[in-house]
């Protein structure tokens, strides 16, 4: 794929293109403030408790809503108090105007598409070309949720992503969770498919480790490039399953905020799961850190530096490709590039690709 099509600029115009996490569920009772590849956002339930998503900065004359109030369907602003329709946004009610008065046609501001899935809300700013997955290895399961608290970190969102799913960090960045981790990555069976990469790995008990005080578990990772990655935690049988979910959001090209969760299936028998976020949560503090010393900060599709590889790299060098994929088929259904040359295929980007 033409490194051109993969600048910073390039990526930020596909990305528009994408759902990404802007709130917890949980967090939207009352309005909340968000930023989405730059763009300024307000999160907020209207009257019948749909969540909405809408510009933050108010069109008269720039208030910010994220600190106005919910009215019955609108969110109003909390200088003038104009208020805008969460699902259109419409200017409803201008409170200055005498009861015949009329609003200007002009006066309304953006409204964003709404999905709530996996207790968070989901929003895209343009034409969503890949629909929000239901991944299918948790269909017959009864799963207990829990959001984490959000995640601040200085880094590119695909770089956060990159880390969910590295399993050579484990020793040196989680001995204080995991315990003393063996170095060595044996053989990853990964597959690739378009966006989608998976991979099984088999994690062994470390003593003593609180991470892995339940038992063996195999690791299945399935990952949605560009941003959306899951490990389900097969302990066997007699203790069951559990699952972790992984949201990286991108406020800018170098900045991200992690959202995250864990969920407990009803025959779990490994801990609860607010035992389980709290294991998790040691874990996810333990990478920030390093996330924010990384040079660059984000992920380097366009060559911005140069990175040598080892065969423990195998997921995130698919990953990669399956990122490369989206974003070219995204730039593509949305006319951002013209139409290449050659396809990723010919190029040698293709499904089941190996280190």
């Amino acid at each position: 794929m033409n490194r051109d099509a993969l600048t910073p600029e390039k990526l930020r115009e596909a990305y528009q293109h994408v759902w990404f996490v802007v709130a917890r569920s949980q967090d939207i009772s009352t309005p909340q403030s968000a930023t989405l590849l730059d763009q300024n956002l307000v999160v907020f339930r209207d009257s019948t408790g749909a969540a909405r998503v809408t510009d933050r900065r108010c069109i008269h004359r720039g208030g910010n809503l994220a600190d106005g109030k919910v009215v019955g369907d609108a969110i109003a602003c909390p200088y003038h108090g104009w208020q805008f329709d969460g699902g259109s946004g419409q200017c409803t009610r201008i409170p200055s105007l005498p009861a015949d008065g009329r609003i200007p046609p002009k006066a309304e501001i953006k409204a964003y598409p709404v999905i709530e899935r996996f207790g968070h809300v989901w929003t895209c700013l343009g034409d969503p070309v890949f629909d929000l997955p239901n991944p299918p290895e948790i269909a017959d399961l009864e799963l207990e949720w829990r959001a984490a608290e959000p995640i601040h970190a200085a880094c590119g969102f695909m770089a956060a992503t990159e880390n969910f799913r590295d399993m050579a960090h484990f020793p040196f960045v989680h001995e204080p969770s995991m315990g003393d981790v063996d170095p060595v990555v044996t053989d990853l069976d990964v597959k690739r498919e378009g966006r989608e990469v998976w991979a099984s790995y088999y994690y062994k008990q470390v003593p003593s480790a609180q991470f892995s005080a339940v038992g063996d578990a195999w690791m299945h990772y399935h990952s949605y490039a560009p941003g959306i990655a899951t490990i389900l935690y097969d302990f066997g049988p007699e203790t069951g399953k559990r699952y972790l979910v992984d949201f990286p959001s991108p406020v800018s090209y170098d900045k991200c905020i992690i959202f995250w969760g864990v969920a407990t299936d009803r025959d779990f028998r490994g801990g609860s799961v607010d035992e389980i976020l709290a294991t998790e949560t040691m874990v996810f503090n333990e990478d920030t850190p390093v996330l924010e010393g990384l040079e660059p900060k984000e992920v380097p599709l366009a060559g911005q530096a140069v990175e040598v590889s080892a065969p423990a790299d195998i997921y995130t060098l698919n990953y990669r490709r399956a990122t490369q994929y989206a974003v070219q088929t995204i730039q593509e259904a949305r006319g951002l590039v013209d139409a290449p040359a050659t396809t990723l295929e010919a190029a040698g980007v293709n499904g089941h690709d190996r280190a």
